[in-house]
């Protein structure tokens, strides 16, 4: 029996609260019930460095996207639809409450551009669009997504839409998320640019992504924030360092900043090995934590009763419903005020650091890709340009050719890195363009300079020596 088998477990306890909270972690002590559902596993091998009410179910708001773009991935892989698939707008996306894109029925949209929107817009109405294209209904949807969570082991997980507004049903836990997002690194590497992208941009929108860790904390690389008021502020965050990736589960944090903060924390502690875990016993893999029987907290009054002096909402400065004719949604993300965080949290500007983008905003759109752009930077579609014109964008800029984009910025599977880049990469998958459009096929070919004389040559000589010696070179 070693020495630490010997003492009193609540001196062992109490060594562990005492060292987890000089890190400025929240600690479980007994007889007190903590605020938020926290968990850090490795993404390799599945190991919990870090656990806090991990198996107490939780609504997941929509973090349920994950799954959503899962089963949606996975129907791609087993070729039952592809990237380029034209998905409708129904009625019934139509109806769905904000956060949403507002398309109107009929509108016809590829899964690609509904897979970006659905994970950084976070578009309630495009969840519907997804589920109605894969499986042709909500309810048929759902159960492919309960399906999918019971082959996993996400024994705490059910699913009733795929967007996660309230329903009674809806149900989950940090344990049955990190399984998930586990599920989603090892089989979909090929899709990883999808849980990371930090921007899209649809005409003249540009909508940030509501994970406040992306292009703000080193390595941080997915994956998917959810918000109702009885759920709280959650967040499945992902990250990378040195070929470590870990995954961190905060489920009902009291704001956003407080979120990704907490986040931030044990993913820190994860990639610096600190925090005594040799005072603590082995917590075993995800799968092994033990659920508990329990119905899940409901923290409406705390986020939207009337002690607030206005509810809460995905974004502090954003209350969702989106203003149109704006020209940046979702940006308040990227200006947190990191002064206001509750005492526990320990100088939380050094872990999360200001917005530095590693990619530009990607493209959306709607309509079918345009033949001949190879990859998803064309816009629905328009009015048919003049030969020689540059395509142009849904915001009016200039697309160069297909030969300029040697670098797309659409996402195929083709174009995915098989594994997330080192942080930080700027412009790791920013469009290269050149410096003037090329001309498009068919015009005729560019002109040489103008002849020096203004007026006809006088005699044979003189016009012999206006003619160029050879045929201009083409360009």
């Amino acid at each position: 029996m070693t020495f630490f088998a010997r003492l009193p477990r609540i001196f062992v306890a109490t060594l562990a609260a005492t060292a987890a909270l000089s890190l400025g972690l929240s600690v479980a002590l007994p007889g007190r019930a903590a605020a938020e559902a926290m968990l850090l596993i490795d993404a390799e091998s599945g190991k919990v460095l870090h656990s806090e009410n991990s198996t107490k179910p939780w609504y997941p708001a929509s973090v349920t996207k994950l799954m959503t773009a899962y089963v949606t991935l996975r129907a791609v892989k087993e070729r039952r639809l592809t990237l380029d698939s034209l998905l409708t707008v129904s009625p019934n996306a139509v109806a769905q409450a904000p956060t949403k894109m507002g398309f109107k029925a009929g509108t016809q949209v590829t899964v690609d551009n509904a897979l970006k929107m659905l994970m950084v817009k976070s578009a309630n109405d495009v969840a519907v669009v997804l589920a109605e294209g894969v499986s042709g209904s909500i309810e048929k949807f759902a159960d492919d997504m309960n399906r999918a969570a019971q082959r996993l082991g996400m024994v705490q997980t059910s699913y009733v839409n795929p967007n996660g507004l309230p329903a009674d049903g809806q149900i989950t836990s940090a344990r049955d998320q990190a399984i998930l997002a586990r599920a989603i690194i090892r089989e979909l590497p090929e899709y990883d640019l999808y849980w990371h992208v930090s921007a899209i941009k649809f005409g003249k929108r540009v909508m940030r992504n509501y994970n406040t860790l992306i292009d703000r904390y080193p390595g941080a690389d997915g994956m998917k924030t959810g918000f109702i008021c009885a759920s709280g502020f959650n967040v499945v965050a992902s990250a990378t360092r040195n070929g470590k990736r870990l995954i961190a589960v905060v489920l009902g944090a009291p704001s956003g900043a407080v979120r990704a903060v907490k986040a931030a924390q044990m993913l820190e502690r994860g990639f610096s090995n600190t925090g005594f875990s040799w005072l603590a016993p082995s917590l075993g893999s995800v799968e092994a934590l033990v659920p508990i029987k329990a119905e899940p907290p409901n923290l409406r009054d705390d986020m939207c009763g009337k002690k607030r002096k206005r509810p809460a909402a995905e974004s502090e400065d954003d209350d969702d419903n989106e203003t149109p004719g704006t020209q940046v949604d979702n940006a308040s993300p990227h200006s947190i005020n990191l002064s206001n965080l509750r005492g526990s949290i320990s100088k939380p500007s050094t872990l999360i650091g200001p917005l530095t983008p590693s990619m530009e905003p990607i493209v959306v759109f709607v309509g079918a890709q345009k033949p001949g752009t190879g990859t998803a930077v064309a816009t629905a579609p328009a009015a048919k340009p003049k030969k020689g014109a540059a395509l142009a964008t849904a915001g009016g800029a200039a697309t160069p050719s297909p030969k300029q984009q040697a670098q797309p910025a659409g996402v195929t599977a083709p174009a995915f890195a098989a594994t997330p880049p080192a942080y930080p990469t700027p412009n790791a998958f920013t469009p290269t363009t050149a410096s003037a459009p090329a001309a498009a096929p068919g015009a005729p070919a560019p002109k040489p300079a103008p002849k020096v004389a203004a007026t006809k040559p006088a005699d044979a000589k003189a016009k012999a020596a206006a003619k160029p010696a050879t045929k201009p070179t083409a360009q």
